[in-house]
This record gives structure tokens, C-alpha cells and sequence, in this order.
């Protein structure tokens, strides 16, 4: 990284000039009395020592007795427990990062795998729903087409140099999760992101900047609803959209270079093309596409271990042939091909499956992404719904193919139905299911269903958190392929070792970091790390990625594989609170 913590924090008038040593641990201020206590970076509450309060002007503007963190997180926890549903608990959760953000992540960071569905998927959806009639502290930044020109001075108003950001993140609110464009809205997903980085990864939180592309909106509640505060237009597309991306991009890279460009929910006609078009311009990264992809072929490869069918020998259905399930698609081939295979080979190991049902060469709608996956149409001859409106359905895939993996990326709910599962089963000792799909309402299907319809031989992973399951007598723990359980790390690698760009090899090493994790050793064993492995999990995956840049040359001259542990440590920020000490 450029430098563990920003030397100087511009602030508005509200929030004085904020001044921080080298060493991260001592702020020097000239903010004082309610100033100070209002500036959530500065703010320690009722942690205040007896000198900070005299030297700060807090005398009398706290109650008397000094507490400490772990009292402030208990009450903080106590208070979050008090909450009536998920919802509230967010917006009390985001009212606590707004007024003291060092507590925010302290008790975010001890109660992660309570928290993490609270300040991410699946909760973070409804407020992003909830956005418009729900704002109250503005966070990051709000670029808009119709002022192309004000992207530079809005950067600038952030008040961060070129040596205090290491990422940012990026969306255009127009595929949020599995509930669609919600506008400008989607600066709650780069938030939530900017979080989860930082409660997994240890990335300081000042140095992620969340920023939102307001390029308007084509869901007609938002442009009906007289609070919506985004553009009030419908969405804006073709060479000028691509003009306000580039004018973001070029603007990133003056103002910022060298940073980790993190795109987020971009709509499919958009992702890849914009990956494609930048990745060999910066370092950068879709989550939506690589981290699931690499979240997925963790989970594949802990399931290969575990069924004993080796990758070279699964046949993989994929429901859902969109940016994820396409991304997802080709993390695994390209993990087939480093195994040995051609790339025709690996390729013809997938069926994939969308909208108009299973991608055949020719048909209608097939996208340039999906053509590699897209199978010959007389290898399809006579299968039932071939040249039909709805094409060849699920059903008749998997008693045509008998897979071995079956992955959902589609957000239908439901999709996964009895028949289909249980013509799965029929074919192979060990099905791999996977319902990806969330929120949760958006599932595929249930891992209790799952279970039920493969009599306890299915091994499952799911895209949203889901309890244990009993059944027959064993209780079984469900794998969550959280996005949260990769990216973290990868960003942290990236950052790390200063590495110019993210490649292919560095996402397997991500993969491959996660999987090894893993000894599945009972059927109710899960394929993947639970949550509450975060902090050390990220970690683990940072060496890797690292480690993987620099074999690479993807680093800076002179920086060894021996070397990425340490650098990987230094950059990892701790959520305790620094003594501060009036300015000058």
C-alpha cells in the first residue's frame, strides 16, 4: 500500500482539519468539544480518558465515568439485540458507524457471523430498497451523468490525495443482488462491500472509497416515488453511458493511481464488457463475476475432494447462464484447463441454461459470453423441447446428462424442483447442488428439501446463509459460498504487494486458498468455511494471492514470495482506538 493510514483527512467545516502521524495510532485535531464527539472517525464516546477530555474541551459533555471499548461493545451489543427485526438492527448498526466507526467495526468484527447477514446480503437489500425514504448521512460518492463534469471535483471534495485510497467500489445499481436496478441505491452495496473488507480483511476503512454511477433508473417505482433521490430518468445507455465510464475510469486514474477498481452489480450487458475493457488498463476486479466464480470453485473443488469424481470427470449443469453463472463457468474451465485439459474439452463438460433454456448454437439470444458453453445442435437432436418457446427445460438436461453438479445462478426460487432433484440423484452417488441465488427468497431451493429428495446424499452448498439441517439423525451444516469469504482476502493480497493488475492465476489461488480449509470427513460436514473463520480465512487467501502476484511479476521489483506474509500484516488495520491530542 502507499501508506498504512492517510496523513491528512479534509473535512467540511462541520468536521475540522483532522491531522494523523505516520504511525496511525496518534490523531492530532483541532476539532473540540460536540465537534469532536460528532466526527465518527475521532468520536470514542464514554471512552475518553480524564486527559483527552480536559485537552479536547469534553469536560462536562460526557458522563463522568470513563469506559472501556469492551463495556461500550457489550452495551452496544445489548442495545443491538433489543431490536425488533433484521432491518432495524441495520439501520441501528449504520446509525452506530455514522457517530463512532472504531466501535462500529469493533463489535461488527466480534459478532461477525451474527452481523455479517445484517451489514451484507441478505439484509443490505432492503436498504438499498429502502434507500430514498430511509437516508440520513451521506457516504462515499455520487457521480451523476447528467453532470459529467463535476466527477473530478466531486473526487476532490472527498478530500483523499492519491496516497490515502487503495479501493474503490464501484456500481450503477442495475443488477443489486437478485432484486434488479434500484438506482442510486446502489451506493449501499459499495458501502456494504467497503465494510465487509474491512470487518474480514482488516483493510482501514478510510482508505475504501464506495462510489455510486447515477446513470438514472428503469424501475418505475423509483422514478414514481416523489422522494426518490437519484436521477429521475430512465436509465442511460450506448456510446454516452460508456463516455460518463470512461470520464469515471480516466478520472480514477489520475486522481487515485494504482488503486484496486472494484465493480459491483453492473447489469449484464455491462460486467464483462467492462472487465474486458479495463483489465489490462488497471488493477481491477468484478465480484460479481471473478469472486463468485472463485467463491464457487472453492466450493467445487472441496466437493471433488469429497465425492471423489475429479474435476476433469464432473459434468456441470448450470441454471442461470447470466454474468454470474457465465463468470462462474469459466473460474472452473480455466481451473480444468491448469489441470490439462484442452479448453474444448473443459468447455464441453458444462450445459448451461438460461431464460430461453439450455444454450444450443444458433438459438435464439445466445450472448458472445455464453457461445464457448453453447452446445452443437446435433448433440441435442430429439431431446424434448428442442426448437420449442421455452427450449430444452432443466428436467430433461439432467435425464439427458446426468450430472454430477448442478449450480443455480438464476434467482428463480424454486427452480431446484422435486422431479429435477430427484432425477439427479438417480445418476450419481453424490450430487453437488448448489442454489446460489439470494437474498434468500431468491434460492433455488432449500437445503432441507435437498436433503429430503436425495435421501441425505446430496452435498450442498447455498448462496445465502441457511441453518443446520437434521435429517435422519445427523445434523447437517450448509456451506455458504459468500462472496465475503474471498474477496476480502483478494482485495488484501492485491493491496498488499502492490500488484498492477488481478489475473486469472491470482483468483484460483484465492480458490485454492479457501478450499484447503476444508477436511470434509462426514456427510454433514460442510464444503465450505463458516464465517466465523473470516479475519484468518482472509488472511490466508491474501498470502496466496499475493504469493500468486508475485510469481507472476505482478508486483514491484524486489519483492519476494517470502515477503507477502509480512506485507500482508502491515496492512492490516485494527479496530482500536488511537489517542488523540489537540493540533499543534
Amino acid at each position: 500500500m502507499k501508506g498504512r493510514y492517510p496523513s491528512v483527512i479534509e473535512t467540511t467545516s462541520r468536521h475540522p482539519l483532522v491531522r494523523i502521524k505516520d504511525s496511525g495510532r496518534i490523531f492530532e485535531t483541532d476539532a473540540h468539544g460536540r465537534g469532536l464527539l460528532s466526527h465518527p472517525r475521532l468520536n470514542k464516546g464514554t471512552a475518553f480518558s480524564e486527559q483527552e477530555r480536559k485537552a479536547l474541551g469534553l469536560t462536562g459533555l460526557l458522563p463522568p465515568a470513563v469506559i472501556s471499548p469492551q463495556s461500550q461493545a457489550d452495551r452496544i451489543y445489548e442495545q443491538y439485540q433489543r431490536q425488533p427485526n433484521d432491518e432495524a438492527k441495520q439501520v441501528y448498526l449504520t446509525a452506530l458507524q455514522n457517530r463512532n466507526e472504531t466501535l462500529f467495526y469493533r463489535v461488527v468484527t466480534e459478532h461477525v457471523e451474527e452481523m455479517l447477514p445484517i451489514i451484507y446480503t441478505p439484509t443490505i437489500a432492503l436498504a438499498i430498497q429502502h434507500f430514498s425514504h430511509e437516508f440520513r448521512t451521506p457516504q462515499g460518492i455520487y457521480l451523476s451523468i447528467d453532470k459529467p463534469d463535476d466527477i473530478e471535483v466531486s473526487f476532490r471534495n472527498s478530500g483523499f490525495t492519491k496516497d490515502d485510497i487503495d479501493i474503490v467500489v464501484v456500481s450503477d445499481g442495475e443488477r443489486i443482488l437478485g432484486i434488479g436496478d434500484w438506482g442510486v441505491g446502489g451506493i449501499n452495496i459499495t458501502i456494504g462491500k467497503k465494510t465487509v473488507y474491512s470487518v474480514a480483511a482488516g483493510i482501514y476503512p478510510r482508505r475504501i472509497l464506495p462510489v455510486v454511477l447515477d446513470v438514472g433508473t428503469n424501475n418505475k417505482q423509483l422514478l414514481e416515488d416523489p422522494l426518490y433521490l437519484g436521477n429521475r430518468h430512465e436509465r442511460v445507455t450506448g456510446e454516452a453511458y460508456d463516455r460518463f465510464v470512461e470520464m469515471f475510469v480516466s478520472a480514477v486514474e489520475r486522481i487515485y493511481p494504482g488503486v484496486l477498481l472494484h465493480w459491483e452489480d453492473f447489469g449484464g450487458q455491462n460486467a464483462r464488457r467492462l472487465l474486458e475493457k479495463y483489465k489490462n488498463r488497471l488493477c481491477t476486479f468484478n465480484d460479481d463475476m471473478q469472486g463468485t466464480g472463485a467463491i464457487t470453485l472453492a466450493a467445487v473443488l472441496s466437493s471433488v475432494k469429497a465425492s471423489g469424481v475429479p474435476l476433469q470427470e464432473q459434468k456441470i449443469v448450470i441454471f442461470g447462464a447470466g454474468t454470474a453463472g457465465i463468470g462462474i463457468a469459466d473460474q472452473i474451465r480455466q481451473a480444468m484447463e491448469r489441470s490439462g485439459m484442452s479448453a474444448a474439452d473443459a468447455a464441453a463438460r458444462f450445459w448451461c441454461i438460461d431464460r430461453y433454456g439450455l444454450v444450443v448454437q444458433g438459438a435464439e439470444g445466445v450472448t458472445e459470453v455464453q457461445k464457448p458453453y453453447a452446445r452443437r445442435p446435433e448433440e441435442v437432436e430429439g431431446w424434448q423441447g428442442r426448437g420449442g418457446k421455452e427450449g430444452i427445460s432443466l428436467v430433461e438436461v439432467i435425464r439427458r446428462v446426468q450430472p454430477t453438479m448442478l449450480i443455480g445462478a438464476s434467482t428463480v426460487s424454486g427452480a431446484f424442483t422435486e422431479e429435477a432433484v430427484r432425477e439427479m440423484a438417480k445418476g450419481t452417488k453424490m450430487p453437488v447442488i448448489m442454489p446460489l441465488s439470494n437474498p434468500t427468497e431468491k434460492s433455488e431451493a432449500k437445503p432441507d428439501d435437498l436433503l429430503n429428495w436425495t435421501d441425505g446424499k446430496a452435498l450442498i452448498v447455498t448462496g445465502s446463509p441457511f441453518g443446520d439441517v437434521e435429517y435422519n439423525g445427523k445434523t447437517y451444516k450448509i456451506g455458504q459460498a459468500n462472496n465475503a469469504l474471498v474477496y476480502p482476502g483478494i482485495g488484501l493480497g492485491t493491496v498488499a504487494v502492490k500488484a498492477s493488475r488481478v489475473t486469472d492465476n491470482m483468483l484460483t489461488a484465492a480458490a485454492e486458498a479457501v478450499a484447503s480449509k476444508i477436511t470434509h470427513n462426514k456427510p454433514e460436514d460442510p464444503l465450505l468455511p463458516g464465517v466465523h473463520e473470516l479475519r484468518s480465512l482472509s488472511r490466508h487467501v491474501a498470502i496466496a494471492v499475493g504469493q500468486a502476484a508475485v510469481k507472476e511479476g505482478m508486483a514491484p521489483g524486489g519483492l519476494q514470495a517470502q515477503d507477502v506474509e509480512r506485507a500482508v500484516d502491515k496492512a492490516v488495520w485494527q479496530a482500536e482506538y488511537p489517542e488523540i491530542h489537540p493540533l499543534g
